[in-house]
């Protein structure tokens, strides 16, 4: 409709009324007569009668008549095809159809939707692992650009609570990771020889139902050629082959359609070129997925995947995922998610392990966030690891501290000529409680490698001879007011 509005197309009407009526008037598009075109099999050749049936639903009080209701096309009482010349023909107006049906955001029915705007990449093919139900979505976050998958079919329709909530981010990662795998131009030239085999038993089954809808031809015209080689004084026997052939008629239509159901599901055959063509995209496609669009990049995944099963309940910090390709295969993973906490952490176990054979190693807890981040491993809020967060893990799960002389007492002064707290004490002729405070004040400067590590205190001459005066002072003023 906007490409027509944009391009100041007009469209004929026949109006019922007004100052002319039946006379033709264009006018411009609107979406309903956009649709009334793309849905009027009129415009594929074939003459249709019995598209509305009328219904006591939805009779408005005061009006004259019934209320009417749509057909399926299969219900249809009269569709002859190829009737007259169409613009285009019956199976293009059939792919119009289910294309119009899909684009319907129908989550109770089935139904995907078009591809939208939104940055959530499995908008309308996320499936709840809980309830099967379609997920919808929601964007959260101060500028609403956080997207949720959000199943709230329990909520709809019983008042209860919201069956599960998945952040979407982190899958949507997982997912385009995926699909950029499995579109690797070796991976393709697999899957390009496994539709090779599917295409060969496709042709084995075609074999066999060219012979079935034969017999049953054969059939039709066998009990035509009886009906015609009856004498007419015979009317019982004529109404009885005329059942027989009628039988052989709705027999034949009922193979055919069963074929073309069959048809629809098969495998498309590939030529040579076609086949160098993907293997050709699949050095490009990296490139042209991260020049698209979110509109364009969903419209690529939805050739690819055909549905995607989200569950965060199994495990603990980790949401399961099963991905349902277009070609019937069915690959199940496991996205670590997260958590507010390291209670819900996936695979606290592992982490705590990890932690405490690198602090056996004599590493300190900045190199210790360094490895775990190095290897893969992220915190609980999904970032990497920093120092303090791994002195935290340790406090918590009671690893003790790496020192830098060891296990030994520590000296009075360090190889680098700094001082330890009790050797800053011992020249200054104060407590180490002292020391900790001026520490705190500023009056002292030094510096830990890590929390929890000795302190490397740094002292000049000068400043042990003024703090020295200031500790005196300090005293005899505590003396002279007891």
């Amino acid at each position: 409709m906007r490409h027509f509005q944009e391009a100041n197309l007009l469209l004929p009407v026949r109006p019922l009324d007004g100052p002319s009526p039946h006379d033709v008037i264009w006018r411009p598009a609107s979406n309903a007569r956009i649709l009334q075109v793309l849905k009027n099999p009129a415009y594929a050749g074939a003459y249709v009668y019995g598209r509305r049936r009328r219904t006591p639903i939805g009779r408005r009080a005061g009006l004259p008549g019934s209320a009417t209701e749509a057909v399926a096309i299969q219900d249809w009482p009269v569709c002859l095809k190829d009737a007259f010349p169409g613009y285009i023909d019956w199976e293009e107006f059939m792919a119009n159809q289910r294309r119009l049906a899909d684009n319907l955001n129908r989550y109770d029915i089935n139904r995907h939707g078009v591809p939208r705007q939104g940055s959530a990449l499995l908008q309308g093919i996320a499936v709840c692992g809980r309830c099967s139900r379609r997920m919808g979505l929601h964007y959260s976050g101060p500028h609403g650009n956080y997207p949720v998958y959000v199943c709230r079919a329990d909520q709809h329709q019983h008042g209860g609570p919201r069956c599960q909530e998945v952040r979407a981010l982190g899958i949507d990662a997982a997912v385009e990771r995926l699909l950029l795998e499995a579109l690797t131009p070796d991976r393709l030239a697999l899957a390009l020889a496994a539709l090779g085999e599917l295409e060969n038993e496709a042709r084995a089954l075609e074999h066999q139902w060219s012979l079935k809808r034969e017999r049953a031809r054969y059939e039709a015209e066998r009990a035509r050629r009886q009906y015609d080689a009856v004498e007419p004084e015979n009317r019982l026997v004529a109404r009885s082959l005329e059942r027989v052939w009628e039988d052989k008629l709705r027999q034949v239509e009922q193979i055919d359609a069963e074929y073309e159901s069959w048809h629809r599901q098969q495998p498309i055959s590939l030529a040579a070129a076609d086949r160098g063509q993907i293997l050709a995209l699949g050095e490009e496609l990296p490139k042209l997925w991260g020049a698209a669009g979110a509109v364009e990049r969903k419209h690529i995944l939805r050739l690819v995947i055909k549905e995607v099963i989200l569950d965060q309940r199994p495990a603990s910090g980790q949401v399961w995922m099963r991905v349902v390709w277009q070609t019937g295969a069915v690959s199940e993973h496991k996205v670590r998610r997260t958590v507010n906490n390291y209670r819900n952490y996936a695979d606290i176990a592992t982490l705590e392990a990890r932690i405490r054979d690198l602090a056996a190693t004599q590493k300190i807890d900045r190199d210790i966030a360094a490895t775990l981040t190095a290897e893969g491993l992220l915190s609980a809020h999904g970032r990497p690891f920093s120092g303090g967060e791994v002195h935290i893990l340790r406090k918590r799960w009671q690893i003790p501290t790496v020192k830098i002389n060891g296990t030994t007492p520590n000296p009075p002064r360090w190889p680098d000529e700094t001082y330890s707290v009790q050797g800053a004490a011992a020249a200054l002729s104060v407590s180490t409680q002292t020391v900790f405070k001026w520490l705190q004040k500023g009056r002292l400067s030094g510096r830990q490698l890590t929390k929890g590590m000795p302190w490397q205190i740094t002292l000049s001459t000068p400043q042990i001879a003024e703090l020295r005066a200031l500790a005196r002072r300090t005293n005899s003023s505590k003396k002279a007011v007891s």
